[in-house]
């Protein structure tokens, strides 16, 4: 299979791509352009639900035992990835333990943008994905961030238990996840008549909506990048060599859990990204002790745009590559 490499070349000019340099360039200048928090949250909550949606709705067409053995595979990546993330980290220099764990449930966990941008450039070229998709998206946010902070809180003390707890419960009850699985339900049960009432709500919309988001990204990662100063160049290095070891990964696996090339590169963009809205959150409760701009700096910083610029269609490669061999 030939991936249209004019539209990876299309994605790097898109609308999208280029709101996120507009507010990276913003924040370098300092200057204030992020939209109003209210606006911001609710743009949250579209995608999140949205997703959820309409991934709810293929899946009521789609379901079937199918799903048994690529959900199983998104969980036993879940728990690798970030244990990988934190043996590589120990290579770079200024990094505490608790730092460590901290970005191993950012790389862990998943950017539910770079999902968004991975289906847009997928319907774009014409390559169908399975309808469960979403689904391995919910699987996949949860695992990496639970064992960062295990990882954390071996270091500290038994107090850390409670917070350990509050974190899983700010995970499952969180509006992430909530929502996630909320739209799945609904889209479940309302099936294709109902979505059809609401599509060009949550479809048509869609690309200029998740532009004013990435705008708003543009310009905490452009506020972020200092972090670099103190880490050094080898945080940087990581945050673009990990995601293509866990995108990779995430493409064999994904094509040896029986994926479409599509849905192969689905997995392997949600293994190569990186969360900056879930794991910040949850990190924050039960690791108190980490550095979140440590973390958020690489996550958001370089990972997110190297994943939407050059990753994603890198990834179909990957995958349409394995789906010859396997």
């Amino acid at each position: 299979m030939n991936i249209n490499w004019e539209t990876a070349l299309a994605n790097l000019t898109s609308v999208t791509v280029l709101m996120f340099v507009v507010g990276v360039i913003a924040a370098r200048l300092g200057l204030a352009v992020r939209i109003p928090e209210p606006i911001y949250n609710a743009i949250t909550l579209y995608l999140l639900f949205g997703i959820g949606l309409k991934g709810g709705v293929q899946l009521r067409k789609e379901i079937s035992w199918d799903l048994a053995v690529p959900a199983a595979t998104a969980v036993a990546l879940g728990i690798f990835i970030p244990l990988v993330a934190f043996a590589t980290l120990r290579l770079i220099r200024g990094l505490s333990t608790v730092d460590r764990a901290s970005l191993s449930a950012h790389y862990g966990s998943t950017s539910l943008v770079t999902f968004s941008a991975a289906l847009v450039y997928l319907d774009a070229s014409g390559i169908q994905v399975e309808g469960f998709a979403a689904t391995l998206l919910v699987i996949l946010e949860i695992p990496g961030i639970i064992v960062g902070i295990l990882l954390g809180t071996r270091t500290l003390n038994a107090d850390s238990q409670g917070s350990l707890l509050e974190s899983i419960k700010e995970i499952f009850l969180g509006k992430t996840v909530y929502l996630l699985l909320g739209g799945l339900v609904v889209g479940w049960l309302t099936g294709q008549a109902g979505y059809e009432r609401v599509e060009v709500f949550y479809s048509d919309l869609l690309p200029g909506i998740l532009a004013f988001f990435l705008l708003n990204l543009g310009q905490i990662a452009g506020e972020q990048l200092g972090e670099f100063k103190r880490t050094g160049l080898g945080l940087a290095v990581f945050a673009i060599l990990f995601p293509l070891f866990a995108g990779t990964l995430g493409a064999f696996a994904g094509t040896a859990a029986g994926l479409s090339i599509g849905g192969a590169t689905i997995l392997a963009v949600l293994c190569a990204s990186a969360s900056y809205i879930a794991a910040p959150a949850a990190v924050g409760i039960a690791l108190p002790q980490a550095n979140l701009a440590t973390s958020i700096a690489p996550s958001l910083g370089v990972t997110f745009p190297f994943n939407l610029i050059v990753g994603i269609p890198l990834y179909a490669t990957v995958a349409a590559f394995a789906a010859t061999l396997i």
